[in-house]
């Protein structure tokens, strides 16, 4: 190997290390003509650890770059680094020096928050990833995955508010009950606690049937739209719903989103079915949100 390419970098993080390892590469981008080796100490929380990596170092004076929220571990890093003759980069402790002075109050000063967001971060989306794959009853394999499972009419909300939820980190199935048509047998082979199903007044129902035909430029004289049809529908929706009692039964009438969603996060809380990192009380949206499905 040649003495151009006889370097490494060491990260040393309380985290992941995975910020660190970023910053570095990107920088590095910009030294092309050497081929650095990289390595991670992650979850690095006292000063046994980090004397063990300063003795690593300190064999061939290896640069360390590290991202330590503690200014103890920090100093202790830096006074090891001076001893040994270790040369060092501090990532992190600038920047928390110059938001404590911006903001007039210092850091929290806990290890691996960062880590804590992104997991959270990624929870959020791959709930939303389930809830589109499983909408409106187009997939049903996985259907034992869900956190919660929505069945009723066309425009009862099934949709929308199946994607509040999945912002919040529920992975949400609906499926529409459409009369001359059975219950699909998979939703009676999972969780029944986890399964509700929603209705709405026929008036109010139709009114919203109305209203969507006419943005869509149709016919509103249709059977969609038509009292009776209506009223037929709902009953069927009933019936299903007398036949399986387990099922709660939320009214959304006249409802917004968030006051549905609030009703069956508390149901869910009693259950104590809740997702992981969910939320308690649905997060605040915009005002004009009680649209329907």
């Amino acid at each position: 190997m040649s003495k151009n390419t006889d370097r490494r970098i060491i990260i040393v993080s309380d985290g992941t290390g995975e910020t660190a390892a970023q910053m570095t590469k990107a920088a590095m981008v910009q030294f092309s003509n050497h081929d650095v080796f990289f390595t991670r100490y992650k979850n690095v929380r006292n000063e046994a650890q980090i004397e063990a990596i300063c003795e690593d170092a300190a064999v061939n004076k290896d640069l360390l770059i590290y991202t330590l929220v503690s200014p103890a571990l920090r100093a202790f890093l830096i006074t090891k680094a001076r001893e040994k003759s270790i040369p060092c980069v501090d990532l992190l402790g600038p920047a928390l020096a110059g938001l404590a002075a911006y903001f007039g109050y210092e850091a929290k000063m806990i290890p691996g928050l960062l880590h804590d967001v992104n997991e959270e971060y990624f929870r959020r989306i791959e709930a939303m990833e389930y809830t589109i794959a499983h909408d409106d009853g187009r997939n049903l394999v996985g259907l034992e995955k869900a956190d919660l499972v929505i069945l009723g009419i066309s425009r009862t909300s099934k949709t929308p508010l199946s994607m509040y939820l999945s912002h919040q980190a529920w992975r949400v199935a609906n499926i529409p009950l459409i009369k001359g048509f059975e219950v699909p047998k998979e939703v009676f082979e999972i969780d029944q606690r986890r399964v509700i199903g929603l209705t709405i007044d026929p008036d109010n129902l139709a009114t919203i049937r109305r209203a969507r035909l006419e943005r869509l430029g149709q016919d509103k004289g249709g059977e969609y739209a038509d009292p009776d049809k209506v009223n037929e529908e709902i009953e069927y929706a009933n019936i299903v719903f007398r036949r399986n009692r387990r099922w709660p039964v939320f009214n959304v009438t006249g409802k917004a989103l968030e006051e549905t969603a609030s009703e069956i996060i508390k149901l869910m809380a009693s259950r104590r079915l809740l997702p992981p990192n969910s939320m308690e009380a649905p997060m605040p949206t915009t005002p004009n949100s009680s649209f329907s499905k």
